[in-house]
């Protein structure tokens, strides 16, 4: 398992958790709890956009399938305006076909789990996005 830089502070690093299945997103939350860090959460894509906006998450947690404003509208939309060392996107979704990955990653992703997400693969992930963070 990769390991967190001792020398951060997890209760300072945002990020935001996106899934329209509120189950979903308790989910990635309590998977994250023991890293202490902030989780931010909506349940859209345009709440996904408000929050990016007002809050500054420092990592997008996406799920792909939403009504309304979908996980590669809201990848698009960040990235057109946010670069990837900035805020990375790790697309965690059930979709899982060889263009649906492409896509999204085309689009700005930098990571792509599927769904049902493993444990260790979510926290070796982030965890690596987290060493990169630069306060």
């Amino acid at each position: 398992m990769t390991t967190l830089n001792p020398e951060i502070d997890t209760t300072k690093v945002k990020i935001l958790i996106v899934d329209d299945i509120p189950l979903n997103v308790l989910l990635i939350d309590k998977m994250l709890a023991k890293f202490k860090f902030q989780t931010l959460k909506a349940n859209s894509g345009a709440d996904a956009l408000k929050l990016i906006e007002t809050e500054k998450p420092h990592i997008l947690l996406l799920d792909l399938m939403m009504p309304g404003i979908d996980g590669y509208q809201v990848t698009e939309q960040v990235r057109a305006t946010i670069s990837k060392e900035e805020m990375p996107i790790v697309i965690l979704s059930a979709l899982n076909a060889n263009d649906d990955i492409s896509r999204a990653m085309a689009l700005g992703a930098d990571e792509f789990i599927t769904k049902p997400v493993m444990m260790e693969r979510l926290h070796n992930c982030v965890i690596n996005l987290v060493n990169k963070i630069k306060f």
